[in-house]
């Protein structure tokens, strides 16, 4: 009986740590074995993409409908501790423990940390497009102005609450989805070029971004910015070889 019990412990763990499968529609959330990253159901939908609360510059004009299919997406930033379990080094400036978000990656450093992931895996990870991003972020497309409402200090660390520093991932209120620090924290690359213009443009189904660019874009302010940055309509943008202390990253899942 004793033998019976270990070899089950023993098939149980090897399942767990064994390639991974795509996941199912039906599948609310999951958990990364390779990492332990934790994911959430992004359902699709339609929704107003862009200002529609006014005030916004003018690359978030014109507000466009767009219709996205599910995806997963990570309930956190990627973390030190992630970064350093896949790729095998620590390029932050905070190192004040693993469950600090990455930072000081560039657009490309991203690319080779999901690649990497990806073949350790066997899964199709990614970064977020732009309109994925701001989806999610505003909890399947609501007319939130900050990830979760309008009271920005429970949802967000920023200029007037980080002390100048970023802060363990999870430890502010999630949106509506379960989502954390989408404001706030670390800017989060996204897999687009950035267009200024590209709104006037854009398909209404999964929009991708301009075919090519100088600029990649970044979402979601960082522990160093105003308010007005972390809004949800708010588009940033840098070269993909630009580190900063100020940028990290998510990812996201395609559903099959």
């Amino acid at each position: 009986m004793t033998h019976l019990l270990f070899l089950l412990a023993t098939i149980t763990v090897a399942a767990w740590h064994g390639p991974a499968t795509a996941q199912s529609e039906n599948d609310e959330s999951f958990v990364d074995p390779t990492t332990a990253m934790a994911f959430v159901k992004v359902p699709g939908g339609c929704f107003q993409m862009g200002d529609t609360l006014g005030g916004g510059s003018s690359d978030e004009k014109p507000a466009h409908e767009v219709c996205l299919d599910s995806f997963y997406m990570a309930q956190y930033e990627v973390t030190q501790g992630e970064y350093s379990k896949v790729v095998g080094s620590n390029p932050a400036s905070f190192r004040r423990g693993e469950r600090y978000p990455v930072e000081q990656v560039s657009w490309s450093d991203a690319q080779a940390f999901i690649n990497t992931l990806n073949e350790l895996s066997n899964r199709t990870y990614r970064l977020p497009t732009e309109a994925e991003w701001e989806y999610a972020a505003r909890s399947d497309g609501q007319e939130e102005k900050f990830a979760g409402g309008d009271d920005i200090a429970e949802y967000a660390w920023y200029a007037e609450n980080s002390g100048r520093s970023t802060h363990p991932v999870g430890s502010k209120q999630p949106n509506g989805l379960g989502l954390h620090d989408l404001s706030g924290n670390v800017w989060e690359w996204c897999q687009d070029w950035y267009g200024s213009g590209y709104y006037a443009e854009s398909p209404r189904d999964n929009p991708i971004g301009p075919p090519s660019g100088t600029y990649r874009v970044t979402r979601g302010g960082g522990w160093n910015d105003t308010a007005r940055s972390l809004r949800l309509t708010d588009r940033n943008s840098k070269t993909p070889g630009y580190r900063n202390a100020r940028f990290g990253f998510r990812l996201v899942l395609p559903l099959p």
